[in-house]
């Protein structure tokens, strides 16, 4: 028996052309990338409503539930609009990132060589927040990634300022020229100061989070930008990424989350590159 499947199995690998190997290739690497990017984003959980809703479905048809089959048939056969519908923010970050990301960088071959660059940047954020978060001086430092916002800069005044802690807090300071608004990080520059941020559309969100926090989750919404928020009124530190908010933060948890969203990971006093980005989930 084992001797006939053996001889069956080099047949039909005999059979397989270097083409077939390719096309095989190409698509379980792109199953492997749609998989990498919705992954602990707020996509899986609707996929996995939609999963249900196919097992429900082929269940009903199983035991004979005549009418709960007919209804979910029905409704699975416009499945292609309303999956366009419900997921149209994350394909359109999905496509937007596909058209800025080179090709380098899609197969991990290109190492950035601004690495040390960012791991700088993101200690002189948490060195910023920490000093704004004991002496309660409210803060919105929206940090650039794939997504350009160059609308949301425009709304400022232009600064293209090494990133520096002491800079930072002195720009935050009340009553200063440039304190009311959001500091824009771009290509490891402050590029801007005092910037107006979309304020989240969201009717879920919390009736007890202020403005700034909801400019701060309005501005994760629109683009794939990191936006730290420092509470006037509380010192509390959080991030705003995707939609979603991660409130309450120490300096360390904040640090380590800012290397993971911007690719950033640690090994043996290195940075080692991280090509997949997880989003951290609400509190």
């Amino acid at each position: 028996m084992f001797d006939g499947f053996y001889e069956s199995l080099i047949n039909q690998l005999s059979l397989l052309r270097i083409t077939d190997f390719i096309d095989i290739f190409i698509v379980t690497f792109i199953i492997y990338k749609v998989l990498k990017f919705i992954r602990d984003t707020r996509t899986v959980q609707l996929l996995k409503g939609v999963i249900v809703l196919i097992v429900v479905m082929q269940v009903s048809q199983f035991v004979r539930l005549h009418t709960v089959h007919y209804l979910l048939s029905n409704a699975m056969q416009l499945g292609l609009i309303a999956i366009l519908i419900v997921f149209q923010p994350e394909l359109r970050r999905a496509l937007e990132q596909l058209g800025q990301r080179t090709l380098g960088q899609w197969f991990n071959f290109e190492e950035r060589a601004d690495d040390v660059e960012k791991e700088r940047v993101i200690k002189e954020v948490k060195e910023s927040c920490i000093n704004m978060s004991k002496s309660h001086i409210g803060a919105l430092i929206v940090m650039e990634r794939d997504t350009k916002i160059g609308d949301i800069v425009g709304t400022g005044i232009t600064l293209n300022a090494d990133v520096s802690a002491e800079l930072l807090v002195n720009i935050f300071v009340p009553k200063t020229p440039l304190h009311d608004g959001a500091v824009i990080i771009r290509n490891n520059k402050i590029e801007a100061a005092s910037c107006f941020l979309p304020l989240s559309q969201n009717p879920n969100v919390s009736k007890e989070l202020g403005t700034r926090h909801r400019a701060g989750l309005g501005m994760s919404e629109e683009a794939d930008a990191v936006v730290v928020i420092v509470s006037e009124e509380t010192g509390n530190i959080s991030i705003a990424c995707g939609g979603e908010l991660n409130m309450n933060l120490s300096p360390e948890s904040l640090e380590k989350k800012l290397e993971k969203l911007f690719d950033l990971k640690k090994k043996d006093g290195k940075i080692k590159k991280n090509i997949f980005v997880r989003k951290e989930k609400t509190k």
